[in-house]
Protein backbone atom coordinates (compact mmCIF):
# COMPACT_ATOMS: atom_id res chain seq x y z
CA UNK A 1 0.00 0.00 0.00
CA UNK A 2 1.48 3.18 -1.07
CA UNK A 3 1.39 6.24 1.36
CA UNK A 4 -1.31 8.28 -0.78
CA UNK A 5 -3.66 5.03 -0.95
CA UNK A 6 -2.82 4.92 3.20
CA UNK A 7 -3.84 8.67 3.49
CA UNK A 8 -7.20 8.01 1.38
CA UNK A 9 -8.48 5.15 2.95
CA UNK A 10 -7.94 6.70 6.67
CA UNK A 11 -9.88 10.05 5.35
CA UNK A 12 -12.73 7.62 4.07
CA UNK A 13 -12.79 5.79 7.60
CA UNK A 14 -12.07 9.19 9.50
CA UNK A 15 -16.30 9.95 10.55
CA UNK A 16 -17.00 13.29 9.62
CA UNK A 17 -17.17 16.08 12.43
CA UNK A 18 -20.25 16.80 13.77
CA UNK A 19 -19.71 20.70 14.79
CA UNK A 20 -23.58 21.87 14.81
CA UNK A 21 -24.75 18.96 16.38
CA UNK A 22 -22.37 19.37 19.37
CA UNK A 23 -23.51 23.15 19.15
CA UNK A 24 -27.20 22.74 19.18
CA UNK A 25 -26.65 19.64 21.93
CA UNK A 26 -24.44 22.02 24.32
CA UNK A 27 -26.47 24.99 23.38
CA UNK A 28 -30.13 23.14 24.81
CA UNK A 29 -28.93 21.20 27.60
CA UNK A 30 -26.63 24.29 29.20
CA UNK A 31 -29.78 26.16 28.55
CA UNK A 32 -31.75 23.80 30.48
CA UNK A 33 -29.67 24.23 33.00
CA UNK A 34 -29.53 27.29 33.26
CA UNK A 35 -33.07 27.95 32.94
CA UNK A 36 -33.75 25.46 36.07
CA UNK A 37 -31.86 27.53 37.89
CA UNK A 38 -34.12 30.80 37.14
CA UNK A 39 -36.80 28.79 37.89
CA UNK A 40 -35.53 27.82 41.68
CA UNK A 41 -34.46 31.25 42.01
CA UNK A 42 -37.60 32.37 41.02
CA UNK A 43 -39.67 30.10 42.97
CA UNK A 44 -36.99 30.82 46.33
CA UNK A 45 -38.13 34.83 45.78
CA UNK A 46 -41.29 34.04 45.68
CA UNK A 47 -40.62 32.54 48.75
CA UNK A 48 -39.95 35.89 50.56
CA UNK A 49 -36.33 35.60 50.28
CA UNK A 50 -34.20 38.49 48.59
CA UNK A 51 -33.32 38.31 45.27
CA UNK A 52 -29.10 37.96 46.00
CA UNK A 53 -29.91 35.35 49.31
CA UNK A 54 -32.16 33.35 46.35
CA UNK A 55 -29.11 32.99 43.92
CA UNK A 56 -26.52 31.89 46.08
CA UNK A 57 -29.53 29.09 47.76
CA UNK A 58 -29.64 28.44 44.02
CA UNK A 59 -26.36 28.08 43.65
CA UNK A 60 -25.66 25.65 46.33
CA UNK A 61 -28.84 23.66 45.03
CA UNK A 62 -27.51 23.52 41.29
CA UNK A 63 -24.15 22.52 42.99
CA UNK A 64 -25.65 19.58 45.40
CA UNK A 65 -27.47 18.31 42.36
CA UNK A 66 -24.67 18.30 40.00
CA UNK A 67 -22.87 16.15 42.62
CA UNK A 68 -26.04 14.18 43.39
CA UNK A 69 -26.59 13.35 39.69
CA UNK A 70 -22.83 12.64 39.45
CA UNK A 71 -23.04 10.14 42.42
CA UNK A 72 -25.65 8.73 40.47
CA UNK A 73 -23.79 8.26 37.11
CA UNK A 74 -26.60 10.04 35.72
CA UNK A 75 -24.58 13.36 35.39
CA UNK A 76 -22.15 11.69 33.22
CA UNK A 77 -24.47 10.70 30.37
CA UNK A 78 -25.96 14.28 30.49
CA UNK A 79 -22.02 15.49 29.70
CA UNK A 80 -21.58 12.56 27.15
CA UNK A 81 -24.77 14.17 25.34
CA UNK A 82 -24.44 17.41 25.74
CA UNK A 83 -20.51 17.55 25.72
CA UNK A 84 -19.69 21.42 26.94
CA UNK A 85 -23.28 22.51 28.20
CA UNK A 86 -22.80 20.17 30.65
CA UNK A 87 -19.62 21.49 31.74
CA UNK A 88 -20.08 25.14 31.93
CA UNK A 89 -22.87 25.37 33.90
CA UNK A 90 -22.00 25.61 37.79
CA UNK A 91 -22.98 21.80 38.27
CA UNK A 92 -20.08 20.65 35.53
CA UNK A 93 -17.65 22.31 38.49
CA UNK A 94 -19.95 19.93 41.06
CA UNK A 95 -19.31 17.05 38.62
CA UNK A 96 -15.55 17.80 37.97
CA UNK A 97 -14.63 17.73 41.92
CA UNK A 98 -16.89 14.78 42.75
CA UNK A 99 -15.87 12.46 39.70
CA UNK A 100 -12.25 12.14 40.42
CA UNK A 101 -13.22 11.56 44.21
CA UNK A 102 -15.81 8.53 42.97
CA UNK A 103 -12.98 6.90 41.15
CA UNK A 104 -10.28 6.43 43.97
CA UNK A 105 -12.98 5.26 47.04
CA UNK A 106 -11.76 2.06 47.00
CA UNK A 107 -8.60 3.41 48.41
CA UNK A 108 -10.66 4.39 51.61
CA UNK A 109 -12.71 7.81 52.15
CA UNK A 110 -9.82 9.85 53.62
CA UNK A 111 -7.01 9.10 51.13
CA UNK A 112 -9.14 8.32 48.59
CA UNK A 113 -12.61 10.41 48.42
CA UNK A 114 -10.76 13.59 50.42
CA UNK A 115 -7.67 13.75 48.98
CA UNK A 116 -9.20 13.12 45.08
CA UNK A 117 -11.78 15.68 46.08
CA UNK A 118 -9.59 18.63 46.48
CA UNK A 119 -7.61 17.90 43.25
CA UNK A 120 -9.64 20.16 41.41
CA UNK A 121 -11.71 22.25 44.38
CA UNK A 122 -7.89 23.08 45.67
CA UNK A 123 -6.39 25.06 43.13
CA UNK A 124 -9.68 26.73 41.88
CA UNK A 125 -10.03 27.87 46.33
CA UNK A 126 -6.33 28.82 46.49
CA UNK A 127 -6.33 30.91 43.21
CA UNK A 128 -10.11 32.37 44.48
CA UNK A 129 -9.19 33.31 47.56
CA UNK A 130 -5.62 35.00 46.53
CA UNK A 131 -7.21 37.06 43.69
CA UNK A 132 -10.04 38.14 46.32
CA UNK A 133 -7.41 39.33 48.60
CA UNK A 134 -5.71 41.06 45.86
CA UNK A 135 -8.23 43.07 44.81
CA UNK A 136 -9.66 43.79 47.80
CA UNK A 137 -5.89 45.39 48.82
CA UNK A 138 -6.08 46.92 45.83
CA UNK A 139 -9.26 48.07 45.88
CA UNK A 140 -8.75 48.99 49.90
CA UNK A 141 -5.03 51.23 49.08
CA UNK A 142 -7.02 52.90 45.66
CA UNK A 143 -9.92 54.16 47.59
Amino acid sequence: MTPEEYKELTQSMTPKPTFMKNIIRAFLVGGIICAFGQIVINFLVQMGLPKDDASTAATAFLILLGALLTGLGIYDEIGRFAGAGSIVPVTGFANSIVSPALEFKREGYVMGVGAKLFTVAGPVLVYGIAASIAIGLITYFLR
